[in-house]
């Protein structure tokens, strides 16, 4: 996929929305070669969708060896509006708590007080995180109104040749 295709599927309308949202799913190869999906908090900053884990977390390794990764951003309503992203993950070791890690956390509902504890709990737990920071090489959007997954698209197209035929 070129990186104008890309940017035009990720700079539409319902795109932008999914990339507000809190939640991912990263999917990576686990070092036993088994595939894995996690949910993850993560924020877009225009350019690369950022995710915040423990410098400890089992998926560092493997993320390490190979970064190749898959991202699911998606609705919870029918018809799911759903954002597919790939991309390779790099990793980047910082002290302290990222701006990002306490961005994408924001959008939870805490009154300030909550935040204020939830904060001072975040800094006495990490002395530094990594930032998972994945540009995106592919992208689709799938939206069950001006579009379809791949799969049935195919099948609407057979459908409609067999109608006229």
């Amino acid at each position: 996929m070129q990186p104008n295709e890309i940017t035009e599927v990720l700079n539409r309308p319902i795109s932008r929305e999914l990339l507000a949202r809190d939640l991912t799913r990263l999917a990576y190869v686990a070092k036993d070669g088994t595939p894995r999906n996690v949910p993850i908090a993560f924020t877009w900053n225009g350019a690369e969708i950022v995710m915040c884990t423990a410098k400890n977390a089992p998926k560092l390794p493997a993320l390490r060896e190979n970064p190749a990764v898959a991202l699911t951003i998606d609705t919870e309503v029918h018809p799911p509006k759903i954002l597919l992203v790939r991309g390779r993950a790099e990793l980047d070791v910082v002290d302290g708590i990222p701006d990002e890690y306490l961005q994408m956390n924001g959008t939870y509902a805490m009154t300030p007080e909550q935040r204020v504890e939830w904060e001072a709990e975040v800094r006495s737990l990490y002395d530094g995180m990594v930032r998972i920071v994945v540009t995106p090489t592919w992208a689709k959007l799938i939206d069950f109104e001006t579009t379809l997954p791949s799969a049935v698209e195919e099948l609407a197209r057979q459908r409609d040749e067999r109608r006229r035929a």
